[in-house]
């Protein structure tokens, strides 16, 4: 009979045919380890998200106002990142970060709306 050998560490594996993991801490190891490029991205992600938001509110406090370009790249806002997309009738298109939203306006002028 072939001796299996745990997916971690190497050490020979007791017990179950199907067994993988010679213990709890070696099968947790391993998958630590496996998902952790896909954790960091969605971590990663999300930490931008939450700065975004962060710059919207603090340039946004009474609900509606308006903001140059500069005073967002300023902030090193990303311009990238967003949670959603409203399309008006008329094609205004705005980009919302939670429930702070901007538009952009002319002249690299953005509306910023809070949604309530």
């Amino acid at each position: 009979m072939e001796q299996k050998l745990c997916l971690e560490c190497g050490e020979q594996i007791q017990g179950r045919s199907d067994k993988k993991f010679c213990s709890d801490y070696c099968r947790n190891s391993h998958n630590n380890k496996v998902n952790t490029e896909s954790k960091n991205l969605i971590r990663n992600t999300n930490n931008r998200l939450k700065k975004n938001y962060k710059i919207l509110t603090e340039l946004n406090k009474s609900g509606k106002s308006k903001v140059i370009r500069n005073t967002l790249n300023s902030h090193n806002f990303d311009f990238s990142l967003f949670t959603s997309i409203y399309k008006t009738k008329i094609g205004k298109v705005y980009y919302y970060v939670y429930d702070q939203g901007y538009l952009e306006l002319d002249n690299d002028y953005f509306l910023l709306i809070k949604k309530t």
